[in-house]
């Protein structure tokens, strides 16, 4: 089923990212040169139908929000086994969910499921041979990594079709 999700885009994790979607599900493969597969999520699922003043509401966040910088240093385990990296600090993440929720109480982030989520980076999935000691060994050149966030990308995801339809700089008037 086709959703849609408001993300800042993380490209210093895409080769990893990209590798482990092929492995799972290579229809969420994007064919689009501008999908960043690795990211983290600020408010998802979002409209299936965003129309243009919805598009001028997020404009809105992000150009009330300017650009900082995070920090990805280690991998973390949630208790349902998903591998991810906890940006840190987060509380500039947490800022644009609240923000985000505010202008689109209607998308509570992750349908409601978590009272209070936490920005992370998805990675893998524990199961035979991956956990966060395999996950981070892969990932041994690239952490710890220092990051700037400065978009917000709305990205549609659905098999053979996942896509960027709108994007928004931190900052920007």
């Amino acid at each position: 089923m086709a959703h849609t999700v408001l993300l800042v885009p993380v490209p210093e994790f895409e080769e990893f990212v990209r590798g482990r979607t092929r492995h799972y599900d290579a229809s969420f493969l994007s064919t689009d040169p501008d999908f960043v597969h690795a990211h983290i999520t600020v408010l998802g699922p979002f409209l299936d139908d965003p129309g243009d003043a919805d598009l001028r509401r997020v404009g809105a966040v992000a150009a009330a929000a300017a650009p900082f910088d995070f920090e990805l240093t280690r991998v973390e385990e949630f208790p349902d086994g998903l591998l991810h990296l906890r940006p840190a600090p987060d509380a500039a993440f947490r800022a644009l969910t609240a923000r985000l929720v505010a202008a689109f109480p209607q998308c509570p982030p992750y349908a409601g499921a978590y009272p209070d989520p936490v920005p992370h980076l998805t990675l893998d999935q524990r199961g035979d041979g991956i956990d966060a000691a395999t996950v981070e060994a892969a990932l041994a050149g690239t952490l710890p990594a220092r990051c700037r966030a400065d978009r917000i990308a709305l990205h549609r995801y659905a098999n053979h079709d996942c896509r960027v339809l709108s994007e928004w700089k931190l900052g920007a008037s």
